[in-house]
């Protein structure tokens, strides 16, 4: 399980206990002083409110800290953070419960619910890394709860991420191997490798999450092609049982019957709840995402957060309906497998979910270095 499944219930806490704290600290300001105080309600808000003489007050606008990204770049690299090649495996989840067209109905449902709660939990960690001043899962730990125990959560958040690096390599070494040796290349795997280490590692040693942006962006056209390209074969019945074009290609036929929406009822619908448990995984970086927001209020915080999961939510219910509405219950854990090597159209998918893959890489692999590096108690200041 990812790390926000340990982390939000405890966010939760926390950020009661700073509430509590932050109201506390307020003082009250004498009618006859001058004195500037944020909106109680709004940590970190952008408007302060001066208290003059009178009673009267005024609020101005003021510039909070932050980094350097922008809103746009901070969707962008969040959504690519978020849809990664968990989603296509998403078909063969709706396939483990249901064998009916009607059964991605309620699977919609929980990939809404869910990502829904995976966003407020993104919200959260933000707003208490706002009202403890953090920019790391551990400092958060350290500024509520206490040193003692804080190698929990920076010992999960590397565990997370570091085995999503492992896997997201084993992809791209095959899926590479496999690309070149369609064009009549043979190489091994260890060289696979190596190539695909010699491309993403320069994108790995960046610091700044927002010089991403434009990667995350042409990987977000990878997928978004995939979708189309998914919903073109669907709606065109190219695989289509018995006469669709493709049909005689493949190894497992598209299958269908009449479980349908009452089927997610069956204990078999956790297998797709434990998938949409890590395909949100993304709250790894909430306290950089926030650290790096310029001008970092918690409404532009909360502005990148729905934007991002509202986009990953849509493609995420999108491409699990179309790959189930394909193939049924042959749908594939990978569900490009699935499709005909002689599809051109599907090919091009492949390489697109390639490049996707290539830059959903380094986000996940910051989450790695900043546990890395929290669990070496190295401060925030010392970070290169």
């Amino acid at each position: 399980m990812r790390s926000y499944n340990l982390l939000t219930p405890l966010a939760a806490a926390l950020f009661l206990q700073c509430c509590t704290t932050t109201t506390a600290s307020i003082q009250r300001p004498t009618p006859t002083t001058s004195k500037a105080i944020f909106h109680p309600d709004h940590i970190r808000a952008n408007k302060l409110t001066n208290i003059v003489g009178g009673g009267k007050s005024k609020t101005v606008e003021v510039e909070v800290g932050g980094g350097t990204a922008s809103v746009t770049n901070e969707i962008f690299n969040l959504v690519k953070a978020i849809v990664g090649a968990g989603v296509l495996s998403l078909p063969a989840g709706i396939a483990a419960f249901g064998n009916a067209p009607s059964a991605t109905l309620p699977a919609n449902a929980l990939i809404i619910i869910i990502g829904a709660f995976s966003a407020y939990g993104f919200s959260l960690i933000g707003r208490i890394c706002a009202a403890t001043k953090s920019s790391s899962y551990r400092e958060a730990w350290d500024n509520t709860v206490g040193p003692s125990t804080s190698w929990i959560t920076a010992f999960s958040s590397t565990f997370s991420c570091f085995f999503a690096n492992l896997a997201y390599s084993m992809i791209l070494t095959d899926t590479f191997k496999n690309l070149l040796s369609s064009a009549g290349i043979t190489i091994s795997r260890e060289k696979a490798l190596f190539g695909v280490t010699m491309v993403i590692l320069p994108l790995c040693l960046l610091k700044d999450l927002s010089s991403l942006a434009p990667f995350s962006l042409l990987g977000i056209m990878g997928m978004i092609y995939t979708t189309v390209a998914m919903g073109l074969r669907y709606l065109g019945g190219g695989y289509a049982v018995p006469n669709g074009e493709f049909v005689k290609d493949l190894a497992a036929q598209p299958s269908f019957g009449n479980k349908g929406i009452m089927s997610v009822l069956s204990p078999s619908s956790f297998i797709l709840i434990s998938m949409l448990s890590t395909s949100y995984m993304a709250h790894f970086a909430a306290p950089k995402f926030y650290t790096e927001l310029k001008n970092n209020t918690i409404e532009r915080f909360n502005l990148v957060v729905t934007s991002s999961f509202a986009i990953s939510i849509g493609l995420f219910c999108v491409v699990a309906s179309l790959g189930f509405l394909t193939f049924g219950t042959a749908s594939d854990g990978l569900i490009l497998n699935n499709y005909s090597n002689k599809d051109t159209l599907m090919s091009l998918s492949r390489v697109a979910v390639a490049l996707s893959i290539v830059f959903s890489y380094p986000l996940v692999f910051v989450g790695t270095r900043e546990g890395l590096l929290d669990l070496a108690n190295v401060s925030a200041a010392d970070r290169t």
